[in-house]
């Protein structure tokens, strides 16, 4: 074969390639969104699983600017009618009734995650098990919604403390943690109804709603009975709404079922540090650049940690790990058909962000939880999800 066959096959090739990557991360396009009058996303901050004085991202490494976004939660939360700011525990813990009346107080949008119970109950709480939350390490699909209203969110914490302290027996396997047979006395608050939810917030502040799955590989009757009863309460609302998941098969069931919907992917990249690597190569840190030799270098490792994502272990197959990084790489978005792309706050620098932006999808960052982060991401995404501190724009 001649040099110019195979040069010419080598371009074909390559063509080839990139027609198929551009097809696999293309978002909705325009003429379906107006097709189905599709709202955008909103435009507001979002408080990432309500404004909350315990929970995710209050780590030592944010204490900086982390303890006015506890106060402002916990006055937001008593204005509304939910505890005291001279109670010495938390009162508006993340996901729930509180620091959903917290934010809406302030102003804030709401992400917030659902998923079933065992009696098929909707509630909102991030984690597959209460033992973050609760110190209860049990998980949500073995519990009935009874049981989770006489469990108390972080029972003995403080406000401003990231995890609640393990229970009497939560360290034997399996647990022997036992629900109490009554509510605990005095004030404290519980895993809640998603329906209790949208009664709260009623229409103040726009939702995103995110659908929570054990395993994003896997697709079964119990997933389906999750987008249904969840879609549910969504039409009844009356409210402004998206959905998102990491699951790209529950983002193609709106795509199938509710094309009126405005349906978001969520994604990162597995490693983390390689994304801190593509920032440092494409100069989107310079925010962060210009206050290098600032802080304690522990601190900083403490951050680029506490906003990791979540992966599989070393002991994870080689296709779990294939799949990690297609998903990172956004190339399921051909099933799911997004709207948006929430993102990595990291990830706005990378090929696949920046393409599906310039494709029409619009990107939202996930999860900022200090100034200096949105400074650093700002430029590469439209709306923010944030935690841990209070937002200022220029």
């Amino acid at each position: 074969m001649s040099k110019a066959k195979v040069f010419r096959n080598v371009l074909i090739g390559g063509a080839a390639l990139a027609g198929a990557a551009l097809w696999a991360v293309a978002p909705r396009g325009f003429k379906n969104k107006q097709k189905h009058y599709v709202p955008t996303v909103p435009d507001v901050w979002y408080a990432h699983r309500g404004l909350h004085d315990a929970g995710s991202g209050l780590t030592a490494a944010y204490a900086e600017q982390s303890g006015e976004y506890v106060a402002l939660a916990r006055r937001m939360a008593a204005k509304a009618g939910y505890g005291s700011e001279e109670f010495d525990g938390p009162i508006a813990p993340e996901n729930s009734m509180a620091a959903f009346a917290a934010a809406c107080e302030a102003g804030y949008g709401i992400e917030l995650d659902i998923q079933l119970t065992r009696d098929g109950e909707v509630v909102v709480v991030h984690d597959a098990d209460l033992g973050r939350v609760a110190g209860d390490p049990r998980k949500i699909k073995d519990l009935s919604y009874d049981e989770l209203t006489r469990i108390p969110l972080y029972p003995t914490a403080k406000p401003g403390d990231a995890e609640a302290a393990l229970l009497p027996g939560g360290e034997e396997n399996p647990p022997l943690v036992v629900t109490p047979s009554n509510a605990p006395e005095g004030y404290y608050q519980h895993v809640p109804l998603f329906s209790d939810v949208l009664k709260l917030v009623d229409g103040r502040v726009p939702l995103i709603v995110e659908y929570k799955f054990e395993n994003n590989s896997a697709w079964d009757d119990r997933d389906v009975e999750l987008m249904e009863k969840g879609h549910a309460l969504l039409e009844a609302y009356s409210g402004a709404f998206v959905v998102e998941s990491f699951h790209p098969g529950a983002v193609n069931w709106y795509k199938e079922n509710h094309p009126e919907v405005c349906r978001g992917q969520l994604a990162c990249w597995p490693g983390a540090d390689d994304v801190a690597d593509v920032a440092g190569a494409e100069g989107a840190g310079a925010a962060g650049a210009e206050g290098a030799g600032e802080g304690d270098a522990a601190a900083d490792a403490g951050k680029r940690t506490a906003a990791r994502p979540a992966v599989a272990s070393a002991s994870s197959s080689p296709m779990d790990r294939v799949c990690e990084y297609a998903a990172g790489s956004l190339v399921f978005d051909w099933l799911s058909r997004p709207d948006f792309v929430a993102y990595d706050w990291r990830g706005g620098v990378l090929p696949q962000v920046r393409l599906t932006r310039a494709m029409g999808a619009m990107p939202v960052s996930w999860t900022v939880r200090s100034q200096d982060e949105y400074a650093q991401c700002a430029d590469h995404f439209d709306r923010c999800i944030f935690e841990a501190f209070i937002p200022q724009t220029a």
